[in-house]
Parts: structure tokens; sequence; C-alpha cells
């Protein structure tokens, strides 16, 4: 194993990141190749590699079985390091399951705009219908204005998501930072949108790399076009064991 590898402690978006973006949400395929790739890498990595998603837990290990990687789901609210899951409860958001049923009412006239329920969060989607934005937005805003300040809109590509206020990726990133086998490592992290922006400031405060995978103003530090390309460069570094980014950027 390459000594760099073993200072490294690598963190994924998966939506816009390890896998294409799709116009509706359950309908991601993870490409047949990539969850080999990724168990090698974590080999290389002595286990620091994790999934960090807005997706459930559950959700994300159906796509990848029967291989189980470290995760971070929800945006952080439930999360597995070393095994060891906490998962969230949805039962402990009374107020937001009863949004989601409003919401529901909501948007049954709006052909194209989806709600994706996911328990703890609630996300609203317009992709299928980009001239429903403002509409979704300011059904969004009003919910979480309904809802007060335990809970926050995260905007994304086409989507509004609304979830707890204590949910980030950064916030999560620093958690796993804090553990086995992360602790002590140079975190990096990739991803594709504005819900990765504030895990991109995190590890850019750890001294780390942050990688932008397409367009859009960002703080990370390097760019790749697609996630075709991710996948390509990921490969390459389980094989060869040679970090793909510039190593001066850390």
């Amino acid at each position: 194993m390459a000594k760099t590898n073993q200072n490294y402690a690598l963190f994924l978006d998966f939506d816009g990141t390890l896998v294409d973006i799709v116009e509706r949400p359950d309908a991601v395929a993870v490409d047949p190749a990539l969850p080999e790739v990724l168990t090698r890498l974590r080999e290389r990595l002595g286990g620091a590699l994790a999934i960090i998603s807005g997706r459930p837990v559950a959700f994300l290990d159906g796509r990848f079985m029967p291989h189980e990687f470290d995760m971070a789901g929800l945006h952080g609210l439930e999360h597995r390091i070393a095994g060891r899951l906490s998962m969230s409860d949805p039962d402990e958001h009374p107020a937001l399951r009863d949004m989601v049923a409003r919401l529901d009412t909501i948007v049954a006239g709006k052909e194209g705009v989806l709600i994706e329920d996911k328990g703890c969060s609630v996300a609203i989607h317009w992709r299928l219908a980009p001239h429903e934005k403002d509409f979704a937005l300011a059904t969004a805003h009003a919910a979480v204005e309904a809802l007060g300040a335990d809970y926050r809109v995260q905007h994304g590509k086409a989507v509004a998501e609304i979830l707890p206020s204590a949910a980030g990726k950064g916030k999560v990133i620093e958690r796993f930072l804090h553990e086995a086998p992360y602790q002590g490592r140079r975190p990096i992290f990739i991803g594709d949108d504005l819900t990765d922006e504030h895990g991109f400031k995190t590890v850019n405060a750890h001294d780390g790399l942050s990688v932008r995978i397409g367009g859009g103003e960002t703080v990370a530090k390097v760019r790749l076009a697609t996630p075709a390309d991710l996948r390509r460069a990921l490969s390459a570094w389980a094989s060869d064991g040679s970090l793909p980014f510039n190593e001066d950027d850390c």
C-alpha cells in the first residue's frame, strides 16, 4: 500500500458524484463496477472511506449490496462508522410527518413536481417540471416557516429539501474525523452540489482536499467534469495506489 493512502480519509457524495443525476430520484443506477472499486480503494485507505449523502442509509445499502460501506445518510441524521449504525427515527419528527401529508396535497395538481419522503426529511423535486421552480421553492420555504427554527431548507439541483437544522454534511464529516479509522487523517470530500459546500468548507479547514464535480460556484479546490470522470479516477486509484488529484492542493 502506498504511504500516501494511509494518510487520507475519503468522503464521497452519491447523487451527481458517484452516480449520474436522473430525472426521478428512484431511478438512479449504480455502475456495476463501482462497488468493487470502492471496496478495493477502502482497503488501500485502511478502511477510511465513507459515503456522505442526503439519501437514507437503507436506500444506499440497497444500491450497493452485498457490499457494505461506512456512510452518513439524510445529511448526517443517520450514520454508520466501522459497523456501528445510528439510525434516525421519523417518529421523533411529528410536525414534519404532518407536513409531508400536507405537501402531498399541495403538489397534487402540479404534474412533474415530486415529493420524496425520506422519513426525517422531505424533498420537493422539480426536475421534470422546471417551470414550477418558483412554486416548489415557495412551497418549501413556506413549510419551513410553519415548522419553525428546528428545520431549514437545503437547496440542490432542481430540489429543495426540508430537514432538521442540526443536519449537515460538514457536521457529520467532522464527526467521522474524530473516530477511527478516520481520526488523524487528511480528509478528501468529493461532491457536486450546494448540499456539499459545507462539507468542502470542513475539509478545507482541516487542510484537506475538496473536489467539485461539474460546474457552479464553489469553495472546492479541484474540479472534475462528470461522475464518469470521477469513477475512472477512483478506479485508477484503487488499481495503482496513486492519488488521482493534485496533492499540491492539499
